[in-house]
């Protein structure tokens, strides 16, 4: 049998209408915003039931459904949506991580930089593309470098702020190494400053998270030398 679907109210943003907001980059938590019913629905009824609503935008557009370019888009949207782009919303896929004890008794700082992302903008659902760096100091324990890529892109795979990004991969490297001495630079282009509004093609936003002994700025002014360099 299949899942109820439901109808859900959109309330106003701390009291201010869509309008209101306009194109301001406003952010309400460190967490994503998600109710608790969120995975009530099992991934193939939110494919079909995505399918069905997309399907009905293109309509509403306009668009001829029965050519043969267009009749697949509703359902490749969906599964696109569920299973890769916005994957990152379901804990189910959240990486397991297997820490290492750190027998090179290594005590620098390890940078893993150049992180790609393609994440999404969660005012316009337009794509946020950009680098990231990623830096740690072991209080005893260490992760193999790919799983730092890993964790990046499960929580880049969701409707996002930059700034709610580069928290949670912060907070999530300082609870899994168990240190506090973590570092996290994002450097991406939002497509809705450069496709979209303003139309700047130009610019990029960077945001930082810095903890531990790399509040400290001989730590920081290291990080950032090993990250900028080429």
């Amino acid at each position: 049998m299949k899942q109820k679907e439901t109808l859900w109210n959109i309330r106003p943003v701390n009291g201010l209408t869509v309008d209101e907001i306009g194109d301001e980059h406003i952010g309400t938590s460190h967490e994503t915003p998600l109710r608790e019913d969120a995975f009530d629905l099992d991934d193939e009824l939110k494919i079909e039931l995505i399918q069905k609503h997309f399907k009905e935008i293109m309509q509403i557009l306009g668009l001829d459904l029965t050519d043969d370019s267009l009749k697949g888009t509703p359902e490749r949207v969906a599964k696109m949506y569920v299973k890769e782009i916005f994957s990152g919303l379901n804990p189910r896929n959240k990486p397991n991580i297997k820490l290492f004890e750190n027998k090179y008794n290594y005590k620098q700082m390890l940078v893993e930089k150049d992180i790609t992302i393609y994440s999404n903008c969660e005012h316009h659902f337009v794509p946020i593309i950009g680098k990231v760096h990623v830096a740690y100091i072991s209080s005893g324990k260490v992760i193999g470098l790919s799983k730092i890529n890993r964790i990046v892109q499960y929580y880049a795979k969701r409707p996002q702020v930059q700034e709610r990004l580069t928290v949670q991969i912060g907070n999530e490297m300082k609870s899994l190494l168990q240190t506090e001495d973590v570092a996290v630079i994002i450097d991406a282009e939002h497509l809705c400053v450069s496709s979209r509004g303003v139309e700047d093609t130009s610019s990029s936003t960077v945001t930082s998270f810095y903890s531990g002994k790399f509040e400290q700025q001989e730590t920081k002014n290291e990080f950032l030398t090993y990250t900028y360099s080429r």
